[in-house]
């Protein structure tokens, strides 16, 4: 049976954030931690060894394949900022276009760094992200 290899620990969040070696990618991860925090008003939880995750949900694929994920989170990768968010519908391809500098991949969008976005656009990805996982994963 599979088994996801990335999943909810007691890893510190501020730990893994302080052993991000580019200073400004470091200040970054804090700013969205704020963001994401305040956003989500749920706490930041460590996944696996690099993601930082908000809340959860089950998923159940028809395939009968099926586990836990977070509902949204980041990671500051050594090479761009990854912004996991569940985003498909005509909304947020609207707000994506409003966002700033990006790219899009199945379930990231992924920047150089934060000031190159529109924060308060992400907040609204965020927000909507949210409720399109909890529409498509009901509790």
């Amino acid at each position: 049976m599979y088994e996801a290899k990335t999943k909810v620990n007691d890893n510190s969040v501020s730990e893994y954030i302080e052993k991000v070696e580019n200073p400004k990618k470091r200040e970054d991860a804090y700013r969205l931690l704020d963001v994401f925090s305040e956003t989500t008003g749920l706490e930041a939880k460590m996944w696996g060894d690099s993601m930082i995750g908000f809340g959860s949900y089950h998923y159940k694929y028809a395939s009968g394949h099926e586990g836990d994920a977070f509902l949204v989170g980041f990671s500051p990768r050594k090479a761009k900022i990854s912004l996991y968010l569940d985003l498909w519908d005509r909304e947020s391809e609207i707000l994506l276009n409003e966002l700033g500098k990006h790219t899009k991949g199945k379930s990231c969008v992924y920047v150089n760094k934060l000031s190159d976005i529109d924060t308060e656009i992400l907040k609204k990805l965020i927000t909507l992200s949210i409720k399109l996982v909890r529409e498509k994963y009901p509790e």
